[in-house]
């Protein structure tokens, strides 16, 4: 079987050699065989391409291009795998390298800059305003203006409940998004202090992150004692408006096996990732 090598920085990678839908050899810049004389009053009407249209391999008929991740033609040609839409580029996925697995030609985005649609909502990039775009045109989506649009704070991964012991240590934590980024702060119910106030064995911690425009912060408490038991509210704020999530502290005083807390976001991850076998 012919196959097309490709040099790159890590190594040689062997490709299996790509072939036209008819199952003849592919031939770069060539219309397949099949191609006979163009009809375009022929040509079925594509619905659903959110990555916009693209020529069939023949150039007669419009069809729906690439989206992102989907593999695609290396050479920008339409001949095999299909060629990505607007603001997509065909390129290697690099990532298959630190997997240990051949790298193949995939459909990435041409700009990571965030965008504000007209529907005041924000997209990570353009290509994912184009998918939305491509999916409601009566819409009249238009982009507003770059970088995120203003909006009061998401709380995207709230505080959860936590049955503890005391001597234990607990940490709570709350992720938001908001632009402008948000503020996080800390308050235990019936009390009106911020957290830490001067309590030496409660912390709070932020930093930004993970993604873009984000903020993540953390109340620990060391030690447990029978006064930290109540509930706990992360409140975010920014000049938009302002959000709060809620969490209980119940601590076991019967010596009894403790309820299952409720899964947080790691463990989600780690469920995904364990499901995620072919």
């Amino acid at each position: 079987t012919t196959t097309l090598s490709f040099v790159l920085p890590q190594g040689p990678f062997l490709l299996p050699s790509l072939e036209k839908t008819h199952g003849t050899p592919w031939d770069a810049g060539a219309a397949p065989e099949s191609c006979s004389d163009c009809s375009p009053e022929e040509c079925p009407t594509p619905r659903g391409c959110l990555a916009g249209l693209v020529r069939d391999p023949c150039d007669c008929c419009w069809e729906c291009a690439n989206l992102e991740g989907q593999i695609c033609d290396l050479d920008n040609t339409n001949h095999f795998y299909g060629k990505c839409g607007d603001h997509l580029e065909c390129k290697l996925d690099t990532g298959d390298l630190r997997k240990g697995e051949v790298p193949e030609p995939q459909c990435a985005c041409l700009s990571s800059q965030t965008l504000c649609g007209s529907d005041g909502k924000t997209y990570t990039q353009i290509c994912k305003f184009q998918e939305v775009f491509h999916a409601h045109p009566e819409a009249n989506l238009t982009v507003a203006h770059e970088g995120p649009c203003e909006s009061e704070p998401q709380i995207l991964s709230p505080p959860y409940d936590v049955w503890n012991v005391t001597g234990q240590d607990v940490i709570f934590g709350c992720e938001v998004f908001a632009y402008p980024m948000a503020s996080i702060e800390w308050r235990k119910d019936g009390a009106e202090i911020l957290l830490p106030g001067d309590d030496p064995h409660i912390s709070v911690q932020f930093r930004g992150g993970p993604q873009k425009y984000e903020v993540t912060g953390w109340l620990q408490i060391q030690g447990v004692r029978v006064t930290d038991e109540g509930t706990y509210r992360c409140f975010a704020r920014n000049r938009v408006g302002e959000v709060a999530a809620l969490a209980s502290l119940t601590l076991n005083m019967t010596g009894l096996s403790l309820p299952r807390p409720r899964p947080g976001p790691e463990d989600d991850a780690e469920s995904e990732e364990s499901d995620d076998y072919y």
